[in-house]
């Protein structure tokens, strides 16, 4: 039909072509008549209708050639896709094939591994509690093993025993053998007494090579000094400070006795006590926690105390003076009662009345010169304890001040006021409880003496009033 089509459009180009061309040549004449000129414009040659009906001839089989080529690659193709489909096909079955033969072959397994299963546990029987109990063991032993003293000699081991702890298998029978010889070798080495070589480290940060004797599994002993064990350094450390003396001096006498026993001061709780000995301040470190208030408060008790040990020796001198001259009836200047007896004999021309009013006066110069000072002894017994209330005060608000800024979380943080405030207390305490004691020993011990005198001056104004009137 495209052919048919063609072969129109042809036949009516070359008619139009043929129509056109006498026309043309037509106007072409005229127009040349007109203008009269020499020359003649060339026209077209006409193409002679046989060899324009093969050239279409020509095109219309080049064309049906073209299409029917592409026809026939459309073909193919199209048989290509079809094969293509059809394998694509065989391949789905196929596969669906396997599938279901897998999928009968998961499920023929999955029973077999449930039948497999609860056979193996009950083969196993207690098999299972002995691994859960092999478990728990390895687990306890690591952490105990390892914070104690005696891996310093024994070594590492912990990894043995935490891959036991953390498996979730069967254990060999090498790796049971393997932990109850461990947990042997544990029990024997915690009741020796061994010395070794090892390395410690020195408060400084430095390792040395020390000879070290490990006392069962409570203690590690250097040259005459106390030794920790780091589980986290995996060494042994010098303490940052040894415990009090009385404990350190036990380290000496062991290490140099050779009888086989010896005492020594050891933690049955593997290390606790010890640091917290150690960490337990000082007689002086808690003074220092005291501040500015203690201080003040130990200087003032301190200065007291010594006025009061100098006031006591004079008033006990005294009173054995006086003591001794109510035996011996000549008076004699060293003593309050001879000044007395003898501003009386040199007094013997006064009336009773005058002779009384000079003794009350030598009686009370000599009460001035006993209770000379004994105020400022009564005052800072009375002082200390409010300068321990003050410190108590200041102590508190310092701790509520680090409780506005940092809160609760860290107890340290409270520490210091805290520590503050007891030891102000503490100290305020320990000053006034013995000024308080020693003021009133003195004040008792004056108390007699001047009794004393009275007594004497009224004798011997009673005397002198007998003899007045006799």
């Amino acid at each position: 039909m495209r052919g048919n089509a063609m072969i129109t459009a042809g036949l009516s180009t070359l008619l139009l072509a043929v129509a056109v061309a006498p026309a043309q040549s037509e106007e072409a004449s005229k127009h040349s008549t007109q203008d009269k000129e020499p020359a003649k414009a060339e026209s077209p040659e006409p193409i002679p209708l046989p060899r324009l009906r093969a050239e279409i001839q020509r095109d219309i089989e080049a064309e049906q050639t073209t299409d029917q080529e592409r026809l026939k690659r459309f073909q193919e193709a199209k048989a290509e896709q079809e094969r293509l489909l059809a394998d694509a096909k065989d391949t789905l079955l196929r596969e669906e094939a396997v599938s279901e033969r897998l999928e009968v072959r998961y499920n023929e397994n999955d029973k077999t591994y449930e039948k497999n299963e609860a056979r193996l546990e009950e083969r196993l029987g207690q098999l299972g509690e002995l691994f859960g109990v092999v478990r728990q063991v390895a687990t306890d032993a690591g952490g105990n093993m390892w914070a104690s003293v005696t891996s310093a000699e024994l070594g590492q081991r912990k990894e043995l025993l935490d891959r036991l702890g953390r498996s979730k298998e069967l254990p060999s029978t090498l790796d049971l053998e393997r932990l109850w010889y461990e947990l042997q070798r544990e029990m024997t080495a915690q009741g020796k007494v061994v010395t070794f070589p090892a390395s410690v480290l020195a408060a400084s940060g430095e390792l040395e090579d020390l000879q070290v004797t490990r006392v069962g599994a409570f203690a590690a002993l250097g040259p005459g000094r106390y030794l920790k064990w780091q589980p986290e350094e995996g060494k042994l450390a010098e303490l940052p400070r040894q415990p009090p003396a009385r404990y350190v001096s036990t380290v000496v006498q062991y290490q140099a006795n050779d009888d086989g026993y010896a005492p020594l001061a050891i933690d049955p709780a593997r290390g606790t006590l010890m640091v917290g000995l150690t960490d337990t301040p000082s007689f002086l470190e808690r003074v220092d926690q005291g501040g500015f208030i203690g201080y003040l408060t130990i200087a003032l008790a301190a200065g007291a105390l010594l006025l009061g040990a100098i006031r006591w020796v004079f008033v006990t001198v005294t009173s054995r003076k006086v003591a001794a001259q109510q035996r011996n009836p000549s008076p004699r200047p060293d003593n309050p009662l001879g000044r007395v007896l003898r501003v009386y004999e040199d007094s013997k021309d006064l009336d009773p009345e005058h002779l009384e009013q000079r003794l009350d006066d030598v009686v009370l110069k000599e009460s001035g010169q006993l209770t000379r000072l004994l105020w400022l002894v009564q005052t800072v017994s009375i002082v200390a304890p409010l300068l321990g209330l003050l410190g108590t005060v200041t102590g508190m608000i310092q701790t509520f001040q680090a409780i506005t800024l940092y809160g609760t979380g860290d107890p340290k943080v409270m520490a210091e006021g805290i520590s503050e405030a007891l030891v102000t207390t503490m100290l305020g305490l320990y000053a006034a409880i013995p000024l308080v004691l020693l003021y009133g020993v003195l004040s008792n011990s004056t108390r007699r003496i001047m009794n004393v005198l009275d007594e004497s001056v009224t004798k011997l104004v009673a005397e002198r009033s007998e003899a007045t009137h006799a």
